[in-house]
C-alpha cells in the first residue's frame, strides 16, 4: 500500500516494514497466545524481547560494557529533571544552550542544582553554534549539557566536543532525541546520553538512556526511586513496569536498522550515509532557490530536522495545503519560529525527500 510521506518531528514516521511486522504478530507474539502488549513484564516471553532489544542496540550503537543502557519512561523533558537529581549532587552544572531544547533543559535543572550558561548561540537567533573554545566551562562543574540536534531551530552539532582538550574532566552529558542511530556515536566523549524514542528508535513512551557505569550511584536523596538510575541499572529497567510495547516496537526498529546497506555499509553507517544524501538534496534545492529559506549555518545545518521559509509568507497556508495534496504530511513549522519543517529521520526514504523537492519546484513555478 502506498503511503504518504510523514514529516513530522515526532511523533515520527515508523519504518513501513516495522509496523507490518508489528500488525502481523499483535494477536499472537511468535506462538505464546498473547500480543505483546498482554504480556507480564516480569514473563519469559518478553524478557526476551527486551534483552535482544538492548543486545540489538548496543551493537547498532557499538555500546562500551562500561555503560548501562536504560529502558526508561517520560522522555526528555523527564530527563532534564532525572540527570541533574542523578549527577549534579546538588551542585554547578554548565549548560551550552543552542536553542529551544537546552534552553528547557537548562531552566529544569536550575531547580535542583546551580545550573549556568557556558555559552550560547542566543543573539545569533540559534542558527549557528558557539565554538567550543569559546565555552567557559568551570572547574567545579558535574557535568556540562549539550543538545546534539535541537528539532526546532535545525541545529546539529556534528563533531561533539573532546572537554578533556577544553581543559575540563566533566562528564559530557548530551540529548541526542531527535538524531540517535542517524550516525555513529563517539562514546570516548561521552557520559550519558539520553532520548526519547518518538524520532528514529519507535513510538512515543520510551526513553533511552544510556549511562557511564561510574556516574551512577550519586542521586540526590530526593531523587524519585524509578528514577534513581542505580535503582533503574539493578533492576534491568524492571523496577516499574517499563513500556512494553514501546520497547517492543523499539525492538522491532533496531532489527530493521541492523539490515540496512549501503554499498559496504551497514547499520547505522548506512543510515548515516542515506541522511547526508537526504539532507544534501533538500539543503542543496533551498540554497539555489531564491522563492525558499534556511536561516542556520551550513556548518551546522542539521540532517534529521530542516527549517525553511517561504519568503513571501503569505503564501504559506497555500504551500501546506498542495503539499497535503501531494501526499506530503506535516510540513508546518513549530509554532515557536513558524515557517516550514521537514522532519527526515531514518525511516524517510530519499524518495520522500526527492518527492518534497519536486513539490516545492512545482510550488514555485506555479507562484512565480
Amino acid at each position: 500500500m502506498a503511503r504518504p510521506y510523514n514529516f513530522s518531528a515526532g511523533p515520527a514516521a515508523m519504518p513501513a516494514e516495522v509496523l507490518q511486522e508489528a500488525a502481523a504478530e499483535m494477536l499472537d507474539w511468535h506462538g505464546s497466545g498473547m500480543s505483546v502488549m498482554e504480556m507480564s513484564h516480569r514473563g519469559q516471553d518478553f524478557g526476551k524481547i527486551l534483552e535482544a532489544a538492548e543486545a540489538d542496540l548496543r551493537e547498532l550503537l557499538a555500546v562500551p560494557s562500561h555503560f548501562r543502557v536504560l529502558f526508561m519512561q517520560g522522555g526528555g523533558l523527564a530527563e532534564n529533571a532525572i540527570v541533574p537529581l542523578n549527577l549534579s549532587r546538588g551542585q554547578a552544572v554548565d549548560f551550552v544552550v543552542t536553542g529551544s531544547w537546552s534552553q528547557k533543559s537548562l531552566k529544569e535543572a536550575q531547580r535542583y542544582c546551580g545550573a549556568r550558561v557556558a555559552a550560547s548561540n542566543e543573539t545569533d537567533a540559534h542558527t549557528r553554534l558557539p565554538e567550543p573554545a569559546t565555552w567557559h566551562i568551570g572547574a567545579d562543574a558535574q557535568y556540562v549539557h549539550l543538545c546534539s540536534n535541537e528539532t526546532i531551530n535545525g541545529v546539529e552539532v556534528h563533531e561533539l566536543p573532546d572537554l578533556k582538550a577544553l581543559g575540563s574532566d566533566a562528564p559530557l552529558v548530551i540529548d541526542f532525541s531527535s538524531h540517535v542511530a542517524s550516525r555513529p556515536v563517539d562514546w570516548s566523549r561521552i557520559g550519558l546520553a539520553f532520548g526519547g524514542a518518538q524520532k528514529n528508535l519507535g513510538p512515543a513512551g520510551l526513553t533511552l538512556v544510556v549511562v557511564r557505569e561510574d556516574l551512577i550511584g550519586h542521586a540526590l536523596a530526593t531523587c524519585p526511586s524509578a528514577f534513581d538510575y542505580k535503582t533503574v541499572a539493578d533492576n534491568r529497567s524492571m523496577y516499574n513496569t517499563p513500556p512494553t510495547y514501546a520497547i517492543y516496537m523499539a525492538g522491532l526498529t533496531f532489527q530493521w536498522l541492523k539490515r540496512q546497506t549501503d554499498g559496504a555499509l551497514r547499520g547505522v553507517a548506512a543510515m548515516e550515509a542515506r541522511n547526508i544524501a537526504k539532507a544534501d538534496l533538500l539543503y542543496g534545492y533551498i540554497d539555489q532557490s531564491a522563492f525558499y529559506v534556511n536561516k542556520v549555518a551550513a556548518n551546522c545545518r542539521s540532517r534529521m530536522n530542516v527549517p525553511f521559509f517561504l519568503r513571501d509568507e503569505s503564501r504559506n497556508d497555500a504551500f501546506l495545503a498542495g503539499a497535503k495534496a501531494a501526499g506530503l504530511l506535516q510540513l508546518k513549522g513549530h509554532k515557536s519560529v513558524g515557517g516550514m519543517r521537514a522532519s527526515i529521520y531514518n525511516a524517510m526514504p530519499i524518495e520522500g525527500v526527492q518527492a518534497l523537492v519536486a513539490y516545492m519546484r512545482q510550488f514555485e513555478q506555479t507562484q512565480a
